[in-house]
């Protein structure tokens, strides 16, 4: 069995801080054999560096998935063609149908942990934001390269906006994944579940960080912005009190690539 613990967006500061003081106590608690994380929102709530990025791996973070704030600092851009195995880009992002895209980096990474091989891959969904090439389309097409079982495992980032995205990718992939786990709307959602043919699932696996915001920002700009339809810039708070973690873990056959297991994780820090 390979046991995997994925956590949600993991917004500026504060979710690096309850990232870093609850991944080693989970690790041990599961057993953990490999970690995944969305770090695109992890410098000051909108994207991620290379000094973030090496934080995270340094908490013990195998590879760091994004989304659509992949491009915020352009320092990153580098770092993604050299750490290609360790942080990834949405797949999907214009010729990224083809697996060696114009792109920087890639939007899959693959790992060994002994005999077995996990590949993660990040891809975006197109509702309510950038109209990229179709997800599913590149999803089928990159999974001719990689099929799942024989001492593989596949775990897929899905970063979206509708939970109906999410969940008609999910069956759109059951059997051919080992897990499909949403997120970007840093709300976790209760509907964690293995599908018919073996696939963990779940609509958004939520955020790290604070807590007594709107998703990560602060929550009374978000008010104003609502009352007022004016632009106000977003804050993110970095205080250290009311924290959240939110993740899932999920335990796989590594033989067949179908998950056995998952569970849930919410931990609030007040």
């Amino acid at each position: 069995m390979i046991k995997v613990l994925f956590f949600g967006d993991v917004v500026g500061k504060s979710g690096r801080k309850i990232l870093s003081r609850n991944l080693g106590e989970l690790k041990k608690k599961y057993d953990c054999d490999f970690v995944i994380a969305n770090g695109e929102n992890s410098a000051g709530g909108l994207g991620i560096t290379p000094d973030i990025a090496e934080e995270f791996f340094i908490m013990g973070v195998d590879v760091i998935t994004s989304g659509n704030h992949i491009w915020k600092h352009k320092e990153i851009y580098s770092y993604l063609d050299s750490k290609s195995d360790k942080i990834i880009r949405p797949l999907n992002y214009p010729s990224g149908l083809e697996l060696a895209s114009s792109a920087p980096g890639l939007g899959y990474a693959v790992n060994k942990r002994g005999d077995v091989e996990i590949v993660v891959i990040n891809i975006m969904g197109r509702t309510f934001v950038e109209p990229l090439d179709c997800p599913f389309r590149a999803m089928d097409h990159i999974l001719q390269k990689f099929p799942i079982g024989n001492g593989r495992v596949i775990f897929v980032d899905f970063h979206a906006e509708t939970t109906s995205e999410k969940m008609a990718m999910g069956w759109h992939l059951d059997g051919r994944v080992s897990g499909v786990f949403g997120t970007h709307t840093h709300v976790q959602t209760s509907d964690e579940r293995i599908l018919q043919k073996g696939t963990a699932y779940i609509t958004d696996t939520g955020m790290c960080g604070a807590m007594d915001t709107v998703l990560g920002v602060d929550k009374d700009i978000i008010v104003q912005r609502f009352l007022t339809q004016r632009p106000i810039s977003f804050k993110f708070p970095e205080h250290t009190h009311d924290l959240g973690l939110n993740a899932v873990f999920v335990e796989v056959d590594e033989t067949t690539g179908r998950a056995t297991r998952m569970e849930r994780i919410f931990i609030r820090e007040n």
